[in-house]
């Protein structure tokens, strides 16, 4: 079971953003996607849920094409956290994590006793479990975010797409979602997710992919790949992957940004 990238050519209608990408996801592994600002990132990621066509090359679940799977079932297996998202209407919190279970019921039909046990289990994993009824444009940004990572979790899906998922939380809540996403792992979901920083992918992410242009830089091992050098050339200034050790003599690596030399 996995899903891949197979010579992806991906984009929008008219224009590829991006080409060379093979790649794998299995169950049980965490990856991150590193790259500068209009790199590729959230295309690539649209892409390999199908909310894009390839342009060429092909995207494949559990060894069939992606196209073929019916909506429904590539719902329950398949499941997105957006750097953002609005709502015209205003849900509740639990109504909003709510519609992560809509693939597991008839389209028409009202959340059941577990849809819901579901939504409200995620929210308490998430820590916001007290604002289930809140309306959703009544709680702040980083709560809107926390709650959708929360939908998604409700999904039960196999393989979860996090577009910059700790974006907008404050450094508390930013450690709550990196540690969700390191359990997730023993639960036997695969995540991918993007992020501008590569502490993150050196915390918890086994591969790292880096985009650069749209097309893959370097992808392998967390510790191969996440290196000052390959930093540098990927953001185009001079940075530094250092060792730090906590309080309790643990050691963890770290990313430090440089000045550029004066010239």
């Amino acid at each position: 079971m996995s899903l891949e990238a197979r010579a992806l050519a991906y984009g929008y209608p008219g224009r590829v953003v991006g080409r060379g990408v093979d790649f794998s996801l299995a169950p049980g592994e965490v990856v991150a996607l590193l790259g500068p600002n209009g790199g590729g990132k959230t295309t690539l990621l649209r892409t390999l849920l199908g909310l894009l066509a390839p342009h060429s090359g092909e995207v494949a679940l559990d060894g069939r094409a992606l196209a073929q799977w019916a909506l429904r079932d590539r719902a329950t297996r398949l499941a997105y956290v957006p750097q953002a998202a609005e709502s015209h209407f205003d849900f509740s919190v639990l109504e909003t994590v709510c519609m992560g279970r809509s693939a597991h019921r008839g389209a028409f039909a009202s959340p059941g006793r577990r849809d819901q046990e579901r939504a409200r289990h995620s929210l308490e994993r998430l820590g916001i479990g007290h604002l289930a009824e809140r309306p959703i444009h009544g709680v702040s940004g980083g709560e809107r975010q926390l709650a959708l990572i929360a939908r998604a979790l409700a999904t039960e899906a196999t393989y979860l797409m996090m577009d910059e998922p700790t974006a907008t939380l404050d450094f508390g809540n930013q450690a709550l979602v990196l540690g969700e996403i390191a359990r997730l792992k023993a639960s036997g979901t695969a995540v991918f997710f993007s992020t501008h920083h590569p502490d993150h992918a050196l915390r918890i992410a086994e591969r790292v992919v880096m985009l650069q242009a749209g097309a893959p830089m370097a992808a392998g091992p967390t510790a191969a790949i996440v290196t000052s050098e390959r930093l540098t050339e990927l953001y185009g200034r001079p940075i530094e992957v250092a060792e730090a050790i906590a309080a309790d003599g643990s050691r963890r690596s770290t990313c430090i940004a440089r000045e550029r030399p004066a010239a």
